[in-house]
């Protein structure tokens, strides 16, 4: 092998002893912006992407809701009186 294939085939020192001591030897303490300002910023930003429902959307997903809730309740009501059928019905063939 010749010197300069040695040479590039060496380990190479990452980093030499002059760059450690001219690094600081002590962090400058940063000053952390109060967490709940920044939360109350980031939420004003995300607020701003958000897509408002124009007031016809929001009549109209409102009584959808209405008329759902309506439903189920009507379904629970059927179910509540069958079931109460039933026992009375059990009840009086047993008791």
């Amino acid at each position: 092998m010749s010197e300069q294939e040695k040479r590039d085939n060496a380990p190479q020192e990452s980093e030499s002893p002059d760059k450690k001591d001219k690094a600081p030897k002590e962090k400058k303490k940063e000053k952390k912006p109060n967490r709940v300002l920044r939360w109350l910023k980031d939420l004003k930003g995300e607020l701003k992407k958000v897509t408002w429902p124009t007031a016809k959307d929001v009549v109209k997903n409102v009584g959808t809701v209405i008329l759902c809730v309506i439903i189920v309740g009507i379904f629970i009501w059927v179910f509540d009186f069958l079931a109460r059928a039933v026992i009375d019905a059990l009840l009086q063939l047993f008791g």
